[in-house]
């Protein structure tokens, strides 16, 4: 059994446990299939109950491929790597697959134009970083998991992280042709979605993407040939791709087959939704920005806020989705959440749990102190390395040395930091009462700050109307 302690979060006023107890089975005795299922991580999955036995059966290798578009990871991602990682904590042996060769393709899966072509070194740039982003996410998700209870941390098998440019850099193309091209009927690869919607689009469709299909498919062969690979992990427009994995695993197989081989269906296909909020936007995008999973992309206090904006009509997904809590403690939070909305309960844990996860307790600290600088009322309890580590690569948070941050006006550091336009703004927001440090009105636009009245003796923390904010840090 996963054993959890006890420990209390306190929310408004309400006391709630956030961790829970969790068993290696995820309660109820449930299969992956059936807990990946009741978590909503399954869009699409081939042989569901062949997929049980053989997961039963003993520890198998499953893959998911990240596609090297940017140098870090996204909050899109943590859909196919939290599915991964409940893989991977039933003993599962599991293998991220970043596109270092298919990149320089580009999927035209979801898309309605045509990709334009990546720049190789840029490619090869993102697939270093990647490789580096993966190996801490899973590190991090094991430590969050045996804080929990969930695991032993020296239990969980290691990610392997792996590029396909390794096999399909020296690839010749006429082998491919020979042993991969000649499994595939035409009329079957341009029926699959991702094809089919680009050929009804103005643009069409180029022979290069047009074959991309059939090398997610060598990806799949190449790694069940090598590492035993046998279920393949998805967005649910990567299905036509990974049905072609499996048709080239079932016809292209080398070496000496038996009769009852050739019978036997081998490998598996699953796919996770295509997240969009309640609201119809792509998860993971806010103003069309990213949020990323590399703090110094998306600071800790953006990456929790995102989690903590999240609406009542999408946190029930998410809490199943992207964190470890079991699905029947989630059903009693929603219910407390449901009698008290006005607490919001569920987002909080929700964002706990999820910066938790991704940024260990430290990221869950500081986001919580760059919370309570900029949205909180008492700063009493801050101390002034803590806010700098909470607003590390914050554009509000700014140094100065305390010759100027004693002798210059209030105002203009305000305006020579940022905060408004010009010292004339500044000294009117003074006048007019909506200038505040460390939240208390400023009121003579020739105040100097003194250092009793700092925080810690170095932070002022000066705010212009409801939310602008300035943190300024004596050096």
């Amino acid at each position: 059994m996963f054993r959890l302690v006890p420990r209390r979060a306190r929310l408004h006023g309400h006391s709630y446990s956030r961790e829970r107890i969790l068993s290696q089975k995820f309660h109820n005795d449930r299969t992956l299939v059936e807990e990946l299922t009741c978590r909503g991580f399954i869009a699409n999955v081939t042989r569901p109950h062949e997929l049980n036995s053989h997961l039963e059966k003993c520890p198998r290798t499953v893959y998911a491929g990240i596609d090297p578009t940017a140098k870090s990871l996204h909050a899109g991602h943590l859909i196919p790597l939290l599915c991964l990682l409940h893989f991977q904590l039933r003993g599962n042996n599991i293998v991220a697959l970043i596109g270092g060769a298919t990149g320089l393709v580009g999927d035209p899966s979801g898309r309605l134009t045509e990709r334009e072509l990546s720049d190789a070194a840029q490619v090869e740039f993102n697939a270093s970083k990647l490789t580096a982003a993966i190996g801490r996410f899973f590190s991090q998700a094991a430590v969050y998991a045996a804080a929990r209870g969930s695991t032993q941390r020296s239990a969980i098998p290691e990610v392997q992280v792996l590029n396909n440019i390794t096999w399909l850099k020296d690839l010749n193309l006429l082998d491919f042709l020979r042993s991969t091209g000649t499994h595939y009927r035409v009329n079957q690869m341009i029926a699959r979605d991702s094809v089919r919607t680009r050929m009804s689009a103005q643009q069409g469709i180029n022979f290069t993407e047009f074959t991309y299909q059939l090398l997610q498919a060598y990806d799949y062969y190449e790694l069940y040939r090598t590492r035993g690979c046998t279920v393949q992990i998805g967005g649910s427009d990567q299905w036509g791709n990974i049905l072609s994995g499996l048709e080239l695993i079932n016809k292209g197989r080398l070496g000496r087959v038996t009769v009852a081989e050739q019978s036997e269906e081998k490998g598996f296909a699953l796919t996770t939704p295509l997240l969009t909020t309640s609201s119809g936007e792509k998860f993971g995008k806010s103003a069309g920005n990213a949020i990323w999973l590399d703090e110094s992309l998306s600071s800790y206090l953006d990456f929790y806020q995102f989690f903590l904006r999240t609406t009542d009509a999408d946190v029930v997904k998410y809490l199943k989705m992207f964190t470890l809590l079991p699905v029947e403690e989630i059903e009693s939070i929603v219910k407390d959440h449901e009698s008290r909305p006005e607490h919001r309960i569920a987002q909080r844990i929700l964002a706990e749990e999820v910066t938790s996860l991704v940024h260990g307790e430290d990221g869950l600290c500081a986001a919580k102190v760059a919370t309570e600088v900029l949205f909180g009322t008492d700063y009493s309890s801050l101390r002034a390395d803590q806010i700098i580590r909470s607003l590390c690569n914050d554009p509000r948070l700014a140094f100065c040395s305390e010759d100027e941050m004693f002798t210059e006006l209030l105002p203009n550091l305000a305006a020579l930091y940022g905060l408004l336009p010009s010292k004339s703004a500044a000294r009117q927001l003074v006048l007019a009462g909506g200038l505040y440090v460390n939240n208390t009105p400023v009121c003579d636009p020739r105040l100097r700050l003194t250092r009793d009245c700092l925080l810690d003796g170095r932070v002022a923390i000066v705010r212009a109307g409801k939310d602008r904010h300035l943190v300024l840090v004596s050096k």
